[in-house]
């Protein structure tokens, strides 16, 4: 199966679900997003990471690469191997002096530890096909993330996808990926799907 490497190339609240943010995978030398709902407490153990910021006290994950390294492990690289049900898998691929193994993870503890050792980070062609977005509008198959129906428009109100025309939907679509806006994105498509499918 081939391999895509992505990196981050954003982290934000979801303004969709309470205490949840979204991360955006980008495809390195493409133009596909990978956007993953995760928990504000991984959220914040990737954005300490990304900002370089040197907590008083070991985060987890920072306790966890220290064990790493402590015992000569070292992680080469991670990959996004799955999705089930809206849930996507990942595995550590990681190596001691005596073994290579492939450690089930949580994504969003993977991709914590993958900017913590600055390593690769890769989803298959087959992962990105079926659930990522485009910048110019392409979208493919809606990844199942629990998205409410309505969404929060700049100026601060609710907007009711379900009584959008489908023009319109599609225009405020372009909109929210002009500005990167994947969780409005992910609430759209879903709701352009549904009506694709009656």
């Amino acid at each position: 199966m081939k391999k895509i490497e992505l990196e981050i190339v954003a982290l934000s609240h979801s303004i969709t679900q309470t205490h949840s943010y979204a991360v955006v995978l980008g495809e390195i030398n493409g133009l596909r997003r990978l956007p993953i709902v995760i928990g504000g407490f991984e959220a914040q153990a990737i954005a300490v990471a990304l900002e370089r910021i040197n907590p008083s006290r070991p985060l987890t994950h920072d306790l966890m690469k220290n064990f790493m390294l402590a015992f000569n492990v070292e992680l080469h690289e991670i990959i996004i191997n799955d999705l089930q049900e809206g849930v996507f898998f990942a595995k550590l691929v990681c190596s001691s002096s005596n073994d290579t193994v492939e450690i089930d993870s949580r994504t969003s503890d993977a991709l914590a530890l993958a900017v913590r050792f600055g390593c690769p980070i890769y989803t298959y062609e087959n992962i990105l096909a079926q659930v990522g977005v485009t910048k110019d509008g392409d979208i493919h198959k809606p990844v199942e993330v629990g998205v409410q129906k309505s969404i929060t428009s700049e100026t601060g109100g609710k907007e009711d996808l379900t009584n959008m025309s489908i023009d319109d939907l599609q225009s405020l679509l372009n909109d929210v990926l002009e500005n990167e806006d994947y969780i409005k994105a992910i609430a759209i498509r879903d709701e352009l799907k549904k009506r694709n499918n009656k």
